[in-house]
């Protein structure tokens, strides 16, 4: 028995449907695999850059900076 005009134009959009259900998952695979090889060279890009402001900072020095020094409370209460 021969299949209708509209019954070949539904299981042709159907099969077009699966397909590209098929694409945009294997794309997705593909940009996943493809992510952490990316994401390392921007954490190290950042945590140059954090390196970089921290030395401009002088962060983790031993020597405190002169606004530290004026800051600094010795708790023993004595007025200024």
């Amino acid at each position: 028995m021969p299949r209708g005009r509209s019954t070949f134009t539904k299981r042709q959009k159907e099969q077009a449907r699966q397909q590209k259900q098929r694409d945009k998952a294997e794309r997705r695979n593909q940009r996943k695999q493809e992510k952490p090889e990316g994401s390392e060279d921007e954490m190290r890009e950042l945590r140059e850059h954090a390196a970089a402001q921290a030395a401009l900072f002088n962060i983790g020095s031993d020597e405190p900076s002169s606004a530290e020094l004026t800051t600094v409370d010795d708790g023993k209460g004595v007025e200024r």
